[in-house]
C-alpha cells in the first residue's frame, strides 16, 4: 500500500448519509463537508439527488445513488429504472443491492440477469456501478459465486455490505473477494468502518473504496 495522504485517503471514501430522517439541512451540510474534504462521492438515497448535485457543483465530488436500498427486493425492472432515473437526475455512480433471496435460493440465472441488466444500463450512460453482496447473509461459496458472476459481467466494484444488515465489512470478506477477482474489479468495503485503523485494514486487505459515514473523523485521524 502506497503512503496515504489526507487528500489521497479522502478520494477513496464514499461519504455516506443514508438515514431516512436526514433533513435537507443535514444533507446540505453533508455535501458541503464532502466538497471541503474532497471525498470521492456522497452516498445518498435517491430523492435528494438533484439538490445534492447542485450543492456539489464544481467540487469534483460525485453523487453516489443507492439503488433498491437496503433490501434489494425490488424487481430487476424497477432496479434498472431506479438506476437510470438516478443517473438522469445527477448521479455519477450507482450502488445496487443484489437480490439476496435469489442468491440464497440458488437462482443464479436471475442473479446474473439482474447484474447484467443493471451493469449494462449504467455503462451505457458511462456511469460506474457497484454490486452490493450483503455478505452477512451469505456463505463463502455464495460470495465466491457472486464474484465469478462479477468477473463475467464486469461491474466496476463489488461491495461487502449495505451497513443495514446484521453485519458490515470484515477483513476476511475483503480478502476473499480480492482473492476471487484480483485486480479485475474494484472492492468497496462498507458497513461499520468508523476508525482510521479499520479503514486501513480494509485497504490492506484489498479494498479500493471505503463506504463510511465517518469519513471526516477518519481523514482527520490520519492528519493527526
Amino acid at each position: 500500500m502506497t503512503q496515504l495522504t489526507k487528500k489521497t485517503l479522502a478520494r477513496l471514501i464514499d461519504q455516506t448519509l443514508l438515514k431516512p430522517e436526514a433533513s435537507y439541512e443535514a444533507l446540505r451540510l453533508h455535501c458541503e463537508t464532502a466538497a471541503r474534504y474532497g471525498f470521492k462521492t456522497v452516498a445518498i438515497n435517491n430523492a435528494p439527488i438533484p439538490m445534492c448535485k447542485k450543492w456539489l457543483e464544481g467540487s469534483g465530488v460525485l453523487v453516489d445513488a443507492a439503488i433498491s436500498f437496503p433490501l434489494g427486493q425490488c424487481t430487476t425492472e424497477v432496479k434498472v429504472f431506479e438506476a437510470l432515473d438516478a443517473i438522469a437526475k445527477g448521479a455519477g455512480e450507482v450502488d445496487y443491492v443484489t437480490n439476496v433471496s435469489a442468491v440464497k435460493s440458488g437462482d443464479w440465472a436471475k442473479v446474473e440477469e439482474e447484474m447484467r441488466r443493471i451493469t449494462d444500463a449504467c455503462h451505457e450512460k458511462g456511469i460506474p456501478v457497484k454490486v452490493i453482496f450483503e455478505n452477512c447473509f451469505l456463505s463463502d461459496d455464495e460470495k465466491k459465486r457472486l464474484c465469478e458472476l462479477a468477473l463475467k459481467i464486469r461491474p466496476d466494484f463489488i461491495k461487502t455490505s449495505t451497513g443495514f444488515g446484521t453485519g458490515g465489512a470484515t477483513v476476511e470478506d475483503v480478502r476473499l473477494m480480492k482473492k476471487q477477482v484480483g485486480d479485475e474489479i474494484g472492492i468497496k468495503a462498507a458497513g461499520g468502518i468508523r476508525t482510521l485503523a479499520s479503514a486501513l485494514e480494509m485497504i490492506r486487505a484489498g479494498a479500493s473504496r471505503i463506504g463510511t459515514s465517518r469519513g471526516v473523523e477518519i481523514v482527520d485521524e490520519l492528519e493527526k
